[in-house]
């Protein structure tokens, strides 16, 4: 036959084929409703599925050397049909090739599959070799710590890394950073990989220094807050340093809040003895310093000392006024009493003799020199004073102290520091009170106190102080306790409010269960609450 007319009759089949698929679905259907079998379909069908049979099971199995089912070897060339051929592989696959076909992994689960969220997979690269690709040298010289690190997550997470690894200077081998603990450094990354926020007293202001220096703001914020949080007159002095350099003025404000409030325990701090000349001048130009200036002035002597031994020096008199220089100037010396100056300052040497004899001269002279020292008291703070009763009142046979208990409970919205309480004193003429007041949270006695007050006989409260005043949280509820002893009948409030607004702090008042004389809410002692905020 002519080649053209073979290619004729070749498309002519195709085609055919092809009709009858496109109207296989219809003739079905005509059979179905006619209940027509006739047991077979037309050739060219049997044709084309025998063909697509035949290319599934080469893709499936490939035509190697196959076991029948008597165990004689056979090869796909020696079938005598495609259909043979089919059910020899088949009986051949192995319960093995099976599962990996339908995609059942008979390995154990990898780690990437055992770890279903980005932030749980990220996390397992945390300090990893695994898939690293640059090394970073942690610490000074001695100390330092290797660590594995992938650009990438650096990158997406702080702009400095960003530029460090994909800028211009782009760096390709080992990076030192010798300014950063490797501590801290590790909560940075931890941080970076999983967004995990652990940080610990020790290690949070070198954690703040890392999350600055690599522009990593929410760090940066979580460390300001755990530092306020545990904020307290111990520290209060080295945080302000700290702050400063860091430039965090919530947290700056946040220490001068407890360094004016607690100055006498501020300043006697082992932390004030570590902070920078810088910080130390600014903390004696303080004018709100809430204390005597014989303690600012111990304070400075302390820190001299610290500082000759930091630069090397012994601490004599020569040497502290060269580490002090013009901060001697600040401490306002001609504000103490006389026998305070005469027992402390004149003998501490830090003057010079001609510096004493003039200080002399101003607190006994007419006609006072001039001195280089300040002369104006510090203005310290005013304690303002809550006042829970809206009228007090008195009778003959209502309030008597017999040694018992009159406790309240209290809130704030705001934090501040409780200096003492104000009490009703005698309804019959003047009186000495021994009194005990205590402040409590959750049964832990916060500050206590023992002392003495002479009441007048008027309807007027009396004030009593705490040795130092007590920071105070907000939303939190303390208990403030007194026991009198004296005169035992006693003006008494009434009319008590739950809540009241003092400045801008707002108080909650509920009822103790340590009260055991009668005071509540509603009437009783303790009228007021003596606070610095």
């Amino acid at each position: 036959m002519p080649t053209a007319d073979c290619r004729l009759l070749h498309h002519g089949r195709i085609m055919k084929c092809l009709t009858f698929l496109l109207l296989l679905p219809e003739t079905l259907k005509k059979s179905k409703k006619t209940g027509k079998h006739t047991g077979s379909l037309p050739v060219c069908y049997e044709i084309l599925t025998l063909s697509l049979k035949k290319k599934m099971a080469a893709e499936l199995y490939p035509a190697t050397t196959n076991l029948t089912n008597n165990g004689t070897t056979v090869t796909a060339s020696d079938k005598k049909s495609d259909v043979q051929v089919t059910q020899s592989t088949t009986t051949a696959t192995t319960p093995t090739t099976q599962q990996n076909i339908n995609n059942n992994n008979v390995d154990p689960p990898s780690w990437q599959s055992s770890h279903p969220t980005l932030r749980e997979r990220n996390a397992l690269m945390f300090n990893n070799e695994l898939m690293a690709d640059i090394h970073l040298i942690v610490g000074p010289p001695g100390e330092s710590q290797k660590v594995p690190v992938h650009k990438y997550v650096l990158a997406v997470g702080s702009s400095v890394f960003c530029a460090m690894f994909y800028g211009d200077l782009a760096e390709e081998s080992e990076i030192h950073i010798p300014d950063v603990e490797p501590a801290a450094f590790l909560i940075l990354l931890n941080y970076m990989y999983s967004d995990a926020i652990d940080l610990e007293a020790d290690t949070v202001l070198a954690t703040l220094y890392a999350a600055k220096k690599y522009i990593v703001p929410a760090l940066a914020k979580a460390c300001v807050t755990f530092l306020e949080t545990s904020l307290e007159a111990k520290n209060a002095c080295v945080l302000l340093s700290q702050s400063r350099l860091f430039e965090e003025p919530e947290l700056t404000q946040r220490c001068w809040e407890v360094i004016d409030a607690q100055a006498e325990l501020a300043l006697g701090s082992e932390g004030f003895c570590e902070i920078d000349l810088q910080t130390l001048k600014i903390i004696l130009q303080r004018e709100t310093l809430n204390t005597k200036e014989v303690v600012v002035f111990d304070a400075m002597m302390s820190w001299a000392t610290a500082e000759c031994k930091r630069q090397g020096l012994r601490a004599t008199t020569h040497n502290k006024r060269s580490v002090l220089g013009k901060a001697l100037y600040l401490v306002r010396i001609p504000t103490m009493t006389l026998e305070e100056f005469a027992d402390g300052a004149a003998q501490s040497d830090i003057l010079t003799l001609e510096e004493t004899h003039d200080i002399f001269l101003w607190y006994t002279a007419a006609t006072k020199p001039k001195l280089d020292f300040p002369l104006a008291q510090r203005q310290g703070l005013a304690p303002q004073r809550c006042h829970r009763f809206q009228s007090s009142a008195y009778r003959s046979n209502q309030w008597r102290y017999r040694g018992r208990c009159d406790s309240i409970q209290f809130a704030v919205d705001k934090r501040i520091f409780i200096a003492g309480l104000g009490l009703y004193g005698s309804s019959g003429g003047k009186a000495e009170y021994s009194v005990k007041i205590e402040l409590k949270r959750q049964g832990v006695t916060l500050a206590q106190n023992l002392t003495k007050f002479v009441s007048d006989g008027s309807s007027s409260t009396f004030s009593v102080w705490f040795e130092h005043p007590v920071q105070v949280e907000q939303d939190a509820f303390y208990t403030v306790s007194v026991v009198l002893d004296g005169n035992e009948l006693s003006y008494f409030g009434q009319e008590g409010m739950t809540e009241v607004q003092c400045g801008k702090v707002t108080f909650q008042f509920q009822c103790s269960s340590d009260s055991t004389n009668g005071t509540g809410v509603q009437g009783g002692q303790i009228p007021e609450l003596v606070f610095y905020a």
